[in-house]
């Protein structure tokens, strides 16, 4: 009998046909609409393995259904959605997709920095809404990046990729992370700071943080009184491992000049969002791997995961083996 498989999300049909010679396998069958809870406690019910994304929140109560499951591959980097701890209490391993994002994120986590400091959203606006009338001197002026000092929270593989693309801008570089990092000191001039030093003395704070326990509001009403006024924040990261409150009333205040931002507290936000009617505020919809070829290449180590647990050797990227 072939184990049974459940996709949270309808993925690309030649991806899924991958798995259909020796699972049996069904999916939710809607693209931008997550599965819905009550949906996802009835299949899990029946199956061996689950292919979830993000958005899907499998805890405590929905794993005391998963009678049968065996393994879950998870669409990201982080695994925040999924209590990790008590799947392996139960015996049920998690994969994750590392390495194949990182690049990209990257490159996105330096486009919202740089989006942000030379108002690019703001600027595009001005002309989409007739403003152009005139030219002055300081009309939609920014700051600048070149020369600058970067803090980056968090110095794994995507805040070593961060580095590299600031030292293509001449910046100094400054992190801190739960351990040293000797590797990214020696390649790349990094210099390991305490939190509050690095919020005192950087221009740009980046945040590539993990979201933990230890980690949550991690940037809250301290930490942003103790950056600089013309510091800008940008998180890449988990939207809860910043106190939104705490940003919006820096932000209004002037006691930071601006944000960038890709990730929320609550997702989706919608318009009306405090920080989104903030015009030093650059919002994007949690877009950071979100190139076609990343997001086939996270699929597809899914896939490869499922494939490998089952009739390989393991799974290549176990959390909690």
């Amino acid at each position: 009998m072939k184990p049974k498989i459940y996709i949270t999300r309808k993925l690309p049909a030649n991806l899924v046909n991958q798995l259909s010679s020796q699972f049996d396998v069904r999916m939710w069958e809607k693209e931008d609409v997550p599965v819905p809870k009550d949906v996802l406690v009835e299949e899990i019910k029946h199956v061996d393995g689950v292919i979830s994304l993000l958005t899907e929140q499998i805890d405590k109560e929905v794993l005391d259904q998963a009678h049968k499951l065996q393994i879950i591959a998870n669409m990201a980097v982080g695994y925040d959605n999924i209590d990790v701890d008590y799947a392996r209490e139960i015996g049920i391993i998690v994969t994750n997709t590392p390495d194949v994002l990182t690049e990209s994120t990257a490159d996105l986590t330096f486009a919202l920095l740089m989006a942000t400091a030379r108002r690019i959203v703001e600027a595009n606006d001005y002309i989409r809404n007739d403003q152009w009338d005139n030219w002055g001197p300081y009309l939609l002026a920014g700051s600048d990046i070149f020369g600058k000092t970067i803090g980056l929270v968090g110095m794994g593989r995507i805040g070593q990729a961060v580095a590299r693309r600031a030292k293509g801008f001449g910046m100094s570089i400054l992190y801190h992370n739960r351990n040293r990092n000797l590797e990214a000191e020696e390649e790349l001039q990094a210099t390991y700071t305490s939190f509050e030093a690095l919020l005192a003395n950087a221009d740009y704070i980046v945040s590539l943080l993990p979201l933990t326990t230890e980690t949550r509001h991690k940037f809250n009403k301290p930490a942003f009184d103790t950056m600089k006024q013309s510091a800008i924040f940008i998180n890449a990261s988990r939207g809860q491992v910043v106190d939104e409150e705490a940003l919006f009333n820096a932000l209004h205040s002037k006691q930071i000049k601006a944000a960038g931002l890709d990730v929320f507290e609550a997702e989706p936000i919608r318009s009306d969002h405090p920080l989104v009617n903030s015009p030093n505020v650059v919002c994007l919809p949690h877009i950071g791997s979100a190139t076609i070829e990343t997001r086939t290449k996270m699929i597809q180590l899914c896939v490869d995961n499922m494939k490998d647990y089952f009739f390989g050797e393991g799974p290549i990227t176990p959390i909690n083996k």
